[in-house]
């Protein structure tokens, strides 16, 4: 398939997706980015919030705790520190998951507010749309 790259998703676990992907929507410790083919080389760290990968079979989102994404113009590899498939998520581990971005949000440094609190109105629109 042209204009792909190779997206893995490995967590201390387990590996959770390895696929061909058009794109992928990462949430960066400094903002939000989207790798497509031909990206230049980039080493990020993640927030936590969620990641997105598009492919060919459909999109895949998974919510993601912090790690690194490896970005070169044929993959991308995260290596998250926790990972879970937005399809997989319960009541129990959403609220686990906001009140831990309500607890950083409390000691996040000025500079990090913006994004933890994004982080926050994510988990809040999943754990809403989960109740549904």
């Amino acid at each position: 398939m042209a204009n792909t790259l190779q997206f893995d998703l490995v967590s201390p676990e387990r590996k959770l997706a390895s696929v061909q992907a058009t794109e992928v929507q990462i949430p960066g410790t400094d903002g939000d980015m989207s790798a497509m083919e031909g990206h230049a080389p980039t080493i990020t760290t993640m927030r936590p919030g969620i990641l997105k990968v598009v492919a060919a079979q459909g999109t895949q989102a998974f919510v993601v705790t912090g790690g690194f994404a490896e970005i070169t113009a044929s993959g991308v590899t995260v290596l998250a520190e926790r990972a879970i498939p937005v399809e997989d998520l319960s009541g129990h581990i959403l609220d686990e998951l906001v009140e831990e971005a309500r607890g950083l949000l409390a000691i996040a440094p000025v500079e990090q507010k913006d994004a933890v609190e994004k982080t926050l109105a994510d988990l809040l629109a999943l754990r809403n749309h989960a109740a549904h």
